[in-house]
Parts: structure tokens; C-alpha cells; sequence
């Protein structure tokens, strides 16, 4: 091959490279017009519409924020002090278990000091019953109740044939509530059927199924 026909093949070549480029740009060229021909088709009334949209969505998440904030505040209002009062609690629990271990105390049984130590302790323990109350922190009504798992938390069963099962007979700690809010549960114990009385009720059961 000679010098003359790598010449006019290299030109060939040069050519259709630039034939494709051209042919690129045009389609390109062609894209964009149709893209600003769909922009341009866009009526006045179709571009007020969407800013309308935007315009409502936009309010309706501003009034959801100022719902949120508005519960927010009054939560915080309303529940602000349930942290102190929750720790507060401890003074009771202190009091109650003051009055046990003087009760408990040997020395002290029957003693004119032991009673009025005990009235004054007692006293105390009603006040601050009575504050908590002013501000909606109540004790919880458990004794002889069933047992809910909202406001209780069985510690113990206690055999008991007198009382349905889950009955709650006896108080170990007391539970209170601030406003609907529980602030601590109830521990309490609760009854259960006897063992001997458990196995006759299910022979009963099972000899009425073989019957």
C-alpha cells in the first residue's frame, strides 16, 4: 500500500468520525429542544396549582410542628416534676421501714416510747400523703383487688383458700400515680389455691372428663 491510498483511507476514517459526532450532536440538540418544548408546555394555571400544593403542604407541616410543641409544653408542664416526686417517693418507703425495724426492736416493745414514736412517725407519713395528693400524686388501692399488671407487680403467691387466685392479700410496697401516670406499681402478693386443694380440684377434673 502506498503512501497516496493511506492518505485517502486515514481521510475516510476522519470523515465518518466526524459524520457520528455530528450526528450525536444532533440528537443531542434534538433531546434538549424536546425537553424545553415539555417545559414550555407547562400552563399559567397548571404552575399556580403546584405552588398551591407546595403552599398547603407546607402549612400543614407548620401545624404539625406547632402540635407537637404545644403537647410537648404542656407534657412538660404537666409531668415536669415527675423525676422529683418519683425520688421523693423514697421518704415514705424510709418512714414505713423506720416504723418496722422500731417495731421489731426487742428492747422497745410495749414501751410508752415506742408508741409515741411510732404516733409521731405516723403523722409524718399522712402529711406527706397529704402533699403528694395536693399535687395528684396518689397512693394506689391494691388490697384485696386482682391483680392488674397497669399498677401492680406480684413479688410473691400466697397459698390462701379464701381468696380467688391473683387476689392481691398482701401490700409490700406501696405504688402511687401522678395525674393518669403511673409513678411506680404496687409490689404486692397475691393469692393462690392451696396445693392439696390445686390436685383435688383436678382429680374432680379429671374423673368429670372420664365420666
Amino acid at each position: 500500500m502506498d503512501k497516496e491510498q493511506e492518505t485517502i483511507i486515514k481521510n475516510n476514517e476522519n470523515s465518518s468520525q466526524e459524520v457520528g459526532s455530528t450526528k450525536e450532536a444532533e440528537v443531542d440538540n434534538q433531546v434538549d429542544q424536546d425537553s424545553t418544548s415539555v417545559q414550555k408546555e407547562i400552563t399559567p394555571e397548571e404552575t399556580i396549582k403546584e405552588l398551591e400544593d407546595k403552599l398547603a403542604r407546607t402549612f400543614a407541616e407548620m401545624e404539625n410542628q406547632r402540635r407537637r410543641f404545644e403537647k410537648e409544653k404542656e407534657e412538660a408542664f404537666e409531668y415536669g416534676g415527675y423525676s422529683f416526686a418519683k425520688e421523693a417517693l423514697n421518704l415514705i418507703d424510709n418512714l414505713e421501714r423506720s416504723k418496722q425495724v422500731l417495731e421489731n426492736d426487742e428492747d422497745l416493745k410495749n414501751s410508752n416510747a415506742l408508741k409515741k414514736t411510732l404516733e409521731h412517725l405516723e403523722i409524718i407519713s399522712k402529711d406527706l400523703i397529704s402533699i403528694f395528693a395536693k399535687n395528684n400524686i396518689k397512693p394506689i388501692d391494691c388490697l384485696n383487688k386482682k391483680l392488674d399488671p397497669n399498677f401492680h407487680q406480684a413479688m410473691i403467691e400466697i397459698e390462701d383458700d379464701q381468696k380467688e387466685p391473683g387476689t392481691i392479700i398482701q401490700e409490700i410496697q406501696k405504688g402511687f400515680t401522678i395525674k393518669d401516670r403511673l409513678l411506680r406499681p404496687s409490689l404486692v402478693g397475691v393469692s393462690k389455691k392451696p396445693a392439696n386443694k390445686e390436685e383435688k380440684d383436678q382429680q374432680i377434673k379429671e374423673n368429670s372428663e372420664n365420666k
